[in-house]
């Protein structure tokens, strides 16, 4: 039972790291671009985009990226909800462990969260307000 509680704390961990990686990925396309832009910094939004031309895919797949992400999102916070009463091991300093990937993984969701709904707004909210 001990065990369980470990594995299902890490697997937690492990679903927000891959939740903030994706919607990471949604800054990449919309957000950086407008800012780099409203900044009046064109000429290092180009120079990014020659040494990165994925960029330009990901620009023009943003509806498969934000919804790739939002799919993350959700399974990450099902299992948030899930694991937040799963049990913790006994001794104290696996218990203390335990604690602190939860309290951890909670932190990089709310980030990841925020990311998204950062990049969100860059990429289909300010271009119909401007």
């Amino acid at each position: 039972m001990s065990a369980n509680g470990i594995v299902e704390s890490r697997s937690g961990f492990w679903t927000s790291l891959v939740s903030l990686l994706a919607s990471s990925s949604t800054l990449v396309c919309c957000a950086l671009p407008a800012l780099l832009v409203a900044l009046g910094a064109g000429a290092v939004l180009s120079s990014l985009v020659a040494a990165v031309p994925q960029l330009v895919w990901l620009s023009e797949h943003k509806e498969g990226v934000f919804g790739f992400a939002g799919l993350m999102l959700a399974a990450g916070g099902a299992l948030q909800w899930y694991n937040r009463t799963a049990p913790c091991p006994l001794d104290p300093a696996l218990r203390r462990a335990c604690l602190q990937t939860r309290q951890l993984s909670l932190r990089l969701y709310g980030a990841s969260l925020a990311l998204y709904v950062l990049g969100g707004w860059f990429a289909f909210v300010q271009p119909r307000l401007s």
